[in-house]
């Protein structure tokens, strides 16, 4: 299995369409085998889940995404744990032995980001 998660300096960026980097951990018999770093090459939104395809990846954890984006991993078969903060290895850890706390109706909405939303933030699940 490969799990992506969008990334940021280590932390999970919160903004799926305009992540640039994804870190990408190989998983083998629940244990993180291997993991890299890997550019989006400036490619964003739809053409995202192509890429994420295209690496092999079936889930992917991540803050903020909107709607296009979620129906456009679905086609490609990837699952998505969003609205998740904090640091991306211990998401990646935490999905792993069942405690990722993630948000499946979690949605970014562009209109609001005026009024201080920040995509993802504040979204979890308890």
């Amino acid at each position: 299995m490969k799990l992506a998660v969008t990334y940021n300096n280590g932390e999970i960026f919160q903004h799926f369409g305009h992540t640039e980097y994804f870190k990408i951990y190989e998983i083998q018999d629940g244990k993180i085998q291997e993991s890299q770093v890997v550019s989006t090459n400036g490619q964003g939104h739809g053409a995202l889940a192509g890429f994420l395809k295209e690496q092999g990846v079936t889930s992917l954890i991540c803050g903020g995404i909107g709607g296009g984006a979620k129906n456009a991993l679905a086609d490609a078969d990837i699952l998505v744990y969003g609205g998740v903060s904090g640091n991306a290895d211990e998401a990646a850890k935490a999905l792993l032995n069942g405690t990722l706390q993630f948000n499946p109706n979690v949605t970014c909405n562009h209109h609001s980001h005026e009024d201080g939303h920040s995509c993802g933030s504040g979204h979890s699940c308890h």
